[in-house]
């Protein structure tokens, strides 16, 4: 299997009742962006938008080539809160891993380890997969 040309991911909880300050001390780490609902977001462009819910994401470094298992191993490393901390959070709010996976050619692809999948089902993660075929062009 010829390996996958690029990764990017984002850890996000969202949640009604979530506050990103919570989470960010009870993580121990900022996140790249976060939101209260209700909160008023202004755009690059100067749009202003309400946030439907609260929202804390983690951007995770993009890979090339991809590399989900060192992606996810990078973030437990950032986050180093306890399984007590992940499932608390997971009772409470929607939690996932939210990946793009890129290829440049046609089959490509990727493995998860065991450790890695026990590792997100552990903290109540859920893995979210884009795929994007080559561009033709």
């Amino acid at each position: 299997m010829a390996e996958l040309a690029r990764a990017v991911a984002t850890l996000r909880i969202f949640g009604d009742a979530l506050d990103p300050a919570e989470v960010t001390r009870v993580l121990g780490v900022e996140p790249s962006t976060a939101e209260r609902k209700g909160e008023a977001i202004a755009g690059r462009s100067g749009h202003v938008r309400v946030a439907k819910t609260g929202r804390w994401d983690l951007r995770l470094d993009e890979r090339v080539p991809g590399d989900p298992d060192a992606q996810v191993q990078g973030l437990l490393a950032r986050i180093r809160a306890d399984i007590v901390v992940w499932r608390a959070l997971a009772s409470r709010f929607d939690i996932d891993l939210f990946c793009g996976w890129f290829m440049a050619g046609g089959n490509e692809g990727v493995e998860l380890s065991p450790a890695t999948l026990l590792a997100l089902g552990e903290r109540g993660i859920r893995l979210g997969i884009d795929l994007y075929a080559p561009d033709d062009d």
